[in-house]
């Protein structure tokens, strides 16, 4: 396995343990997830789709290692906030429409220190 095969990987467990701990995070705040990992062709994927009462919540969730270059709260740029938008537009479409309490688009950030527990933050409406 090559380097960079390796690190992918390593990558992609990281982001994995992340979305299951950010998963858990909006469960234990009452909301129920729909879905993980839904797939919109090229235009790419939002982590997590749930419900809070009446409103959908698209999910984007970042994991870091403590020490990481970029806090995960940092991480929804304008270009990312306007294609989570586009993500949310396609769910809707492929699953019958908005909800009566409309969309909402959060971020969970996961930072795993060397020693101890993540710590988890979820920001509601960031888009």
């Amino acid at each position: 396995m090559s380097t960079s095969t390796s690190r992918g990987n390593a990558r992609s467990a990281l982001g994995r343990y992340g979305e299951t701990l950010a998963a858990r995070r909006l469960v234990e705040a009452g909301m129920t997830v729909l879905e993980r990992n839904w797939r919109c062709g090229r235009s790419g994927e939002i982590d997590i789709v749930a419900r809070d009462g009446a409103v959908l919540v698209v999910c984007e969730v970042k994991t870091r290692r403590r020490g990481a270059f970029e806090h995960p709260m940092a991480a929804v740029t304008p270009d990312k906030a306007a294609r989570l938008r586009g993500l949310a537009e396609s769910w809707l479409h492929a699953h019958g429409g908005a909800p009566p309490g409309g969309v909402r688009i959060d971020l969970v950030g996961v930072l795993l220190p060397e020693r101890g527990a993540p710590v988890v933050e979820h920001a509601r409406g960031v888009a």
